[in-house]
């Protein structure tokens, strides 16, 4: 197990990009299909995909709390995409390491098999944080839950349309919903590290209240807003923590994709600043 080194952790690195007013998280969600055709003109798929990435990066760094690519996007483009992947998580943190970088993964399994989704994600390419599914339980995720220096995100009750159908369902002896049942085991039992986040979507702005009133002064990790939906008013209101922080507001399409022309990358910093602005 690695260690933390000279007390830099996923969360210490929020705290200082939120001491900056930066709540914005861009979702590096690049798909291919939709990347401008001045990036993919004439590159192969990795290099295309990085390139994107790189200018998304650049062109928003001060604006932000963390960059967040979703693994999905990249192993849809099998080899080419996982070397763009790794290309993109090695580019910011070399470039930009006071910015940490989530892996939206959803990984969780039985704990020898989250010992390959640990080192996958922490050690190669090196993440700063991965979102993770809590179904198993907190015994399968003490690989995660055991690298204190990282971020374990737990899926909490999630931004699609059809999360209450589990998330919401009334269970235990207080009959609460379940997604209160897991947020209440995410902070009273598996955050012996100080180290857990929860996710929450801002699609759920009472929802989000309710955890919130919970889990105190814990990050959250809160998808959305922008092409989902989710407004950014009452998302500040029910998501902040008492000093004020805790949020991590994730918009991904409507920052990456502002254009599809050369003008992409001035495109994405002008809605990641109104996004910021908005959210201050």
């Amino acid at each position: 197990m690695q260690s933390a080194t000279n007390d830099v952790t996923f969360i210490t690195k929020l705290e200082a990009c939120w001491k900056r007013d930066n709540f914005v998280c861009v979702g590096l969600d690049s798909d291919y299909e939709q990347l401008p055709d001045v990036i993919k003109s004439g590159r192969p798929v990795e290099d295309a995909l990085f390139h994107f990435n790189r200018e998304m990066i650049d062109a928003t760094h001060d604006l932000v709390c963390a960059y967040k690519p979703n693994a999905a996007f990249y192993e849809a483009q099998g080899e080419a995409g996982l070397r763009a992947l790794i290309n993109t998580v090695r580019y910011a943190r070399e470039t930009y390491p006071q910015i940490p970088v989530i892996l939206d993964a959803k990984r969780g399994d039985i704990g020898s098999t989250n010992m390959g989704y640990v080192q996958s994600a922490f050690d190669y390419p090196g993440v700063d944080a991965i979102t993770v599914h809590p179904y198993l339980g907190r015994e399968a995720l003490a690989p995660f839950l055991a690298r204190k220096d990282k971020g374990i995100i737990v899926l909490v009750r999630t931004s699609n349309a059809g999360a209450g159908e589990f998330q919401d369902l009334s269970v235990g002896t207080e009959q609460e919903p379940l997604y209160m049942v897991v947020a209440r085991h995410v902070v009273q039992d598996w955050n012996s590290n100080g180290n857990c986040a929860i996710v929450v979507g801002a699609t759920y702005p009472d929802e989000l209240r309710r955890v919130r009133a919970v889990v105190g002064d814990m990050p959250i990790l809160i998808p959305g807003i922008g092409a989902q939906g989710g407004e950014v008013a009452a998302t500040v209101k029910a998501g902040q923590d008492s000093r004020g922080w805790g949020m991590i507001i994730s918009a991904s399409r409507s920052i990456i994709f502002a254009s599809r022309g050369s003008d992409f990358a001035d495109a994405a910093r002008v809605a990641a600043e109104q996004l910021r602005a908005e959210i201050n």
